[in-house]
């Protein structure tokens, strides 16, 4: 299948939830050089006024230094980063394996870029990401 599998660390800030609430948390990671590869953001249904955005990665000490305008690694969410050649179905193939293994995901994200995916898993334990990474590479 020619898989690639790594563990990522992945960061989440609130955010208000009005416009420019994004790019206030975003602009100090790019002066910082940040280069990243994966934001989600999104509502915070729980608490009105206000969203979460998750990034990754961060690298170095000026990255991770910008990140502490309202960022910390999302300690309780164990992040794989998962890169391969894109097929008809292989997010169904994937997940499937995954179910197989008795691994239950928290959440997962992915896209397409030519001929190649990537997919972002998100897991309860590190134990999990452990298992996913093995059974996926």
């Amino acid at each position: 299948m020619g898989l690639n599998a790594e563990r990522v660390d992945v960061w989440a800030a609130t955010i208000e939830d009005q416009p420019g609430g994004l790019a206030e948390k975003l602009t100090p990671l790019a002066e910082a050089g940040a280069d990243l590869e994966f934001v989600v953001a999104r509502r915070a249904a729980e608490k009105p006024g206000t969203g979460v955005v998750f990034v990754t990665p961060l690298q170095g000490d000026a990255q991770t230094a910008a990140a502490g305008a309202g960022f910390a690694v999302a300690d309780s969410m164990h992040s794989v980063r998962i890169t391969g050649d894109n097929a008809p179905g292989i997010g169904a193939q994937l997940t499937a394996k995954l179910a197989d293994a008795g691994i239950n995901l928290r959440g997962l994200s992915a896209a397409v870029i030519g001929q190649r995916f990537v997919m972002y898993l998100a897991l309860d334990t590190a134990e999990a990401a452990e298992q996913a990474m093995a059974l996926l590479q």
